[in-house]
């Protein structure tokens, strides 16, 4: 399945880099004889992509085949405690003679792949569609999240009333809480319920209107199919949140608060096979002068007693799966450039390092019902993208299964680079290096997002081999800040972002260019997000890069707090002072490097104000300001339609032949004209 080339690898050809298919969600059957993927390809059109589900043999002997092909794509599978797979999609229902139209067009719908065999069927199909479902693994009890709008006491209601703002084309939302945006989407006026799916496919309130305590949280299901668990936002004074964990009684309905305490965030749980007990991460909120600090702890679902277990880890711990039989849970948690599967012991709290190898882990999955200790997982590195493999917990060794996506032919080689912290703190960062052996490569120092992460996985948006391929080396440094080193790593970058993670930086690029095949002399730094406020920052306070790329970056802080879709956390981060002390927009008169500007309209994180401020700012007031006939060494790419992320395959080539063009003027003096889709050359015949 892996597409053809038109010079070198995958990574040469930009039409070849944004078409290549992607490996997503997996979900294993309750008895393991069944494993499902999604994969994500560019549609015929080449503007958007569109996911299928894939089977996958558990035993690594037979092919992956392709279960599903609606031209709407496929996600999110899931299988039944019968062995029945679930799956969203927008494909519509089939009409049948004299049925009136609904009113789900281009909603999310829940269909069935019966265990049996025969044709997807509909499953809930209803307006405003649904957005995720879970399943009991031993009980017949499927609960889905789906919007429902306040005014409505019933299904029945929540169809009118949808039908009439569809009928009367009004979107205006009237709010009276926070938050009112996320991400890259509005919140309101429908909110997320819980319902239980009946017999005949109908769907059972389970919980009552919560506003929007569910947005962006997913329940767990007992084995059993007896409650529903799960995280959820509360409000508290002055706009802010904290999370809490509910308890739903299937029988009664009756909701509990399990977890609710002042001053804490319950960030995930779940549930051990039994039902009995719940694998908690939960910590203190942060304040401007404490980082986040996320514990796991064993919670008694029967009696509410925490027991912490892992003590003295210092690393950040996420649940991932409980081993079958209930004797430990499996974790996944960054560490060193690299994020390793852990086993929790259920009774000692001890916690095993299973996988060792340079990989990271996601979507980890054990068959509920299996007799073998085996687990199912996602890895990819900076080397390699997302694939499927099952992992042996007893022995760690880890075998690649047969998917449907062969990894691509890298044009380079992956290695690390090792420097001292001016604090004396000891830094990594992975090098990719071009295989083209041209002599020194110039380099391009990616400073990645978050800034709570770490660069390693792969990643499609920000890839370090379609440089590669072009002859660049790229730096991916780990600062201050990152996970994966310790707290004290992620403390002493804490309301300080212009100070320990620029020296980190700088001090990783100096060991970087150090190296006998990489240029000191050619040098462009690059960051999206937290890396574009990075970008910045650099821009601001030395001169020793030839070109900055900053995407989605934060520019005046003091804009930014209040008009991000979660302003309630950046206040806990930062005082006033602090904010005004790391703002790089008080340095524009100090940026005399060329700097191209990317930004999307729909930014909801990163709000397009930071970019068009920005962007202003430079051309008014920056060392290179615009000439007396408008035009400068600055570029801005604008996305009327992008959000915090370039998502359409379209725009994602884009991006990149803008970026590569910036950066061959000013590294390679080879001026590159901009691609064609942007109207600024003669059409193409």
């Amino acid at each position: 399945m892996s597409p053809a080339t038109s010079a070198g690898t995958s990574f040469h050809d930009l039409d070849d880099f944004v078409g290549y298919p992607r490996v997503g969600d997996i979900a294993v059957s309750p008895d393991g004889s069944r494993l499902v993927a999604t994969v994500t390809v560019v549609n015929a059109e080449g503007t958007d992509y569109v996911s299928a589900l894939w089977e996958i043999d558990p035993t690594g002997h037979r092919p992956a085949h392709r279960l599903t092909r609606g031209t709407e794509g496929e996600s999110a599978p899931v299988f039944t405690s019968t062995g029945d797979l679930l799956f969203s999609s927008k494909r519509r229902p089939a009409q049948r003679n004299g049925e009136p139209e609904d009113d789900s067009a281009g909603d999310t719908s829940l269909w069935q792949l019966d265990a049996a065999g025969g044709e997807a069927h509909p499953l809930v199909v209803r307006p405003g569609g649904v957005t995720l479902a879970r399943c009991a693994s031993a009980a017949d009890l499927t609960v889905v999240v789906a919007p429902v709008l306040p005014g409505a006491h019933d299904e029945r209601q929540h169809a009118a009333l949808h039908r009439q703002r569809q009928e009367s084309d009004v979107d205006a939302i009237l709010h009276q809480g926070y938050p009112v945006r996320f991400w890259d989407r509005d919140l309101g006026p429908a909110q997320p319920r819980l319902f239980t799916i009946g017999a005949d496919g109908g769907l059972s309130p389970l919980s009552g209107h919560l506003g929007a305590a569910l947005v962006e949280h997913e329940p767990q299901v007992g084995s059993r199919g007896r409650f529903v668990l799960t995280t959820a936002s509360v409000p508290e004074h002055g706009g802010a949140q904290r999370t809490v964990l509910l308890s739903f009684d299937v029988v009664s309905g009756e909701e509990s608060r399990v977890v609710d305490i002042e001053g804490f965030d319950v960030e995930a749980a779940l549930i051990s096979p039994d039902s009995t007990r719940a694998l908690v991460s939960m910590g203190p909120q942060t304040t401007p002068s404490s980082a986040p600090a996320p514990t796991l702890f064993l919670l008694d679902l029967q009696t509410g007693a925490r027991t912490a277990v892992a003590e003295g880890w210092d690393r950040w711990g996420t649940p991932g799966a409980w081993l079958s039989d209930g004797s430990g849970v499996l974790v996944l948690a960054d560490d060193q450039g690299r994020g390793p599967v852990f086993c929790v012991d259920a009774d000692s709290g001890d916690i095993r390092q299973i996988t060792t190898d340079d990989a990271t882990y996601s979507s980890v999955l054990v068959a509920p019902q299996a007799e073998d200790a085996v687990a199912y997982a996602v890895r990819s590195s900076p080397a390699f993208p997302s694939e499927v493999v099952r992992i042996d917990v007893a022995s760690g060794e880890v075998t690649a299964l047969p998917g449907p996506v062969a990894r691509p032919e890298l044009p380079g080689e992956l290695t690390e680079v090792t420097a001292t912290a001016q604090d004396g703190r000891e830094l990594r960062a992975w090098l990719a290096l071009p295989g083209s052996g041209n002599g020194p490569a110039p380099l391009l120092v990616f400073v990645h997002g978050g800034p709570l992460s770490s660069w390693n996985a792969w990643t499609w948006r920000w890839n370090p081999w379609v440089m590669a391929a072009r002859g660049y080396a790229v730096l991916l440094p780990d600062p201050a800040l990152s996970t994966g080193y310790g707290q004290e790593f992620v403390q002493r970058g804490w309301g300080a972002w212009g100070e320990a993670p620029y020296t980190d930086i700088l001090a990783l690029t100096d060991a970087a260019v150090a190296r006998a095949d990489v240029d000191s002399e050619r040098t462009a730094a690059m960051g999206g997000s937290f890396g574009g406020y990075m970008a910045n920052w650099i821009a601001g306070h030395t001169d020793r890069f030839d070109a900055i790329v900053t995407h989605a970056s934060l520019w005046a802080l003091d804009a930014f707090g209040p008009t991000t879709d979660a302003s309630f956390y950046w206040a806990r981060e930062m005082t006033e002072q602090m904010a005004l002390d790391n703002s790089p927009h008080r340095f524009v008169d100090q940026i005399s490097t060329p700097m191209l500007v990317v930004h999307g309209d729909k930014d909801y994180r990163v709000p397009i104000g930071e970019g068009l401020r920005l962007w202003y700012e430079l051309l008014s007031g920056s060392a290179l300001p615009a000439e007396a006939d408008g035009t400068t060494a600055h570029r801005f790419l604008y996305f009327p339609h992008e959000n915090h992320w370039v998502l359409k395959p379209q725009h994602a080539k884009v991006w990149y032949a803008v970026v590569t063009a910036f950066l061959s003027e000013h590294l390679l003096g080879t001026p590159t004209p901009p691609p064609h889709e942007l109207g600024l050359t003669p059409a193409q015949e």
